[in-house]
């Protein structure tokens, strides 16, 4: 119990400087940890989420709780029932606290909806938390939290855990169920689009990941792959490439910075890291745009027809961009442009898996900059002006390619803002990134929590 109103607490001092949670409700809350410490004190068994109190971002049904997915076009929908991963956490223990803030229909990189607004970045009030898991991020950071669940079509856990100096897992699709999940994941877009825990650590991602892991019939990428345990020796002898940047796109200073000191820990302490960039990642970044702006905007455009005067600046601006990219002049319609790009992509993903074969395991930026200022669309780095839609590249790979990436935080730049790196697997592979992963991170040393003033 004191746990739980611990981090009610919290959600009622920092919520209203932060904007993470949407829907929260204390005595549902209360009434689960209840419950929790009367199965104790039973001596029941309990699972190993008991009692940990947990949020979900509001695209992912929660029984009873909106799941609006930062749109007007679903202002006041309520899940009927939690979707399957939500049932899977239920039943380890977790205490569900509520769902958090989305950008409108998840299309950006920042969080902001004409619903409930912005979510700001616990470490800088004045910069996004990120998206479009910004709402999950901010609060898990902020210690709102404990840890939760995000979506991903493009770095949008990713991102989020990166700007928010936490740490998030993309797995690979198929891994987790989407089921429950809005806008449903079908069609092309089920090969990109995933969700994934997202926590403090590395430990806690990798709890929550064996939790929600597993078959489910509304997946259709599901596959009946189990979770492994990876021996010590095994995760030691995996060689490992690490690269700064992709030669197109600039990152900070400060992000080669700790893109190097990963791979200079992970070193010390007996891995074989060495400098290595697969070949093929431009056509992975171009390939992606047609299956997330082409497929995403076919998905989207059934229900935004007739609603365009509701919609918020954030997704207008998207829109505009997959109408732009439908509009340019190619031989090809929609649908046939979609089946080139999903051969070219298998052809692609081919030719990286090969180079894969002497470096299982990659590290490499999440993204070209730090968080951001509010609003902001482009940046100066390295004497080179960066647009919006490049600074993700980095993450935009790895769901095209249908690879897990977990992000761990690494580094701070000069304004005192966490960057974190990518350590990049194989497709199925989440427990060998995983376990890379989580040794970085103990060679790093503690998490910090964000200087936010109560």
């Amino acid at each position: 119990m004191e746990v739980a109103r611990a981090h009610l607490d919290r959600i009622e001092r920092l919520n209203p400087k932060l904007n993470a949670f949407v829907d929260y409700k204390e005595e549902a809350v209360l009434a689960q940890a209840r419950d929790a410490e009367k199965a104790i004190l039973r001596g029941e068994d309990v699972g190993p989420l008991h009692g940990v109190p947990l949020s979900i971002k509001s695209a992912i049904d929660v029984a009873g709780y909106r799941c609006e997915a930062g749109t007007r076009l679903r202002a006041g929908h309520i899940a009927a029932e939690d979707a399957p991963l939500v049932a899977r956490l239920r039943a380890a223990g977790a205490v569900i606290l509520g769902v958090t803030n989305t950008p409108e229909l998840l299309m950006a990189w920042e969080t902001d909806n004409l619903l409930y607004g912005r979510t700001n970045n616990p470490w800088d009030l004045g910069r996004t938390a990120g998206g479009s898991s910004g709402g999950e991020a901010a609060a898990i950071a902020a210690g709102l939290s404990a840890g939760g669940v995000g979506s991903d079509g493009g770095g949008s856990i990713r991102v989020p855990a990166h700007f928010c100096g936490i740490c998030g897992l993309k797995p690979t699709p198929g891994r987790i169920p989407p089921t429950g999940h809005f806008p449903k994941s079908g069609g092309p877009f089920a090969l990109i689009g995933v969700v994934g825990p997202m926590a403090r650590t590395i430990e806690d991602v990798r709890t929550l990941f064996e939790v929600m892991a597993g078959w489910d019939d509304g997946d259709p990428c599901a596959a009946p792959v189990d979770v492994r345990e990876i021996h010590e020796t095994v995760v030691r002898s995996v060689p490992i490439g690490f690269f700064e940047d992709d030669s197109r796109t600039p990152v900070t200073r400060e992000t080669r910075s700790a893109v190097n000191r990963a791979a200079s820990l992970l070193l010390s302490c007996g891995f074989r890291v060495d400098p290595f960039r697969p070949e093929g990642l431009e056509e992975a970044r171009q390939l992606w745009w047609e299956f997330f702006g082409t497929a995403g905007g076919m998905i989207l455009e059934p229900m935004l027809r007739g609603h365009e005067s509701e919609l918020s600046p954030i997704l207008r601006e998207f829109h505009s961009w997959t109408k732009a990219a439908r509009a340019r002049p190619v031989a090809l319609q929609p649908g046939e442009s979609l089946l080139a790009a999903w051969l070219g992509r298998d052809a692609v993903r081919e030719k990286i898996l090969v180079q894969m074969r002497k470096y299982p395991v990659l590290i490499c930026p999440t993204a070209a900059i730090p968080a951001f200022r509010h609003g902001e669309r482009e940046w100066q780095v390295e004497g080179k002006t960066v647009k919006y839609l490049d600074a993700w590249s980095y993450c935009e790979w790895f769901n095209l390619l249908g690879f897990p990436a977990a992000v761990v935080p690494m580094g701070y730049s000069d304004e005192g803002l966490p960057i974190g790196v990518q350590i990049v697997g194989r497709p199925w592979e989440e427990e060998v990134a995983l376990a890379v992963a989580g040794k970085l991170e103990k060679e790093r040393g503690p998490w910090h929590a964000p200087p936010l003033q109560e």
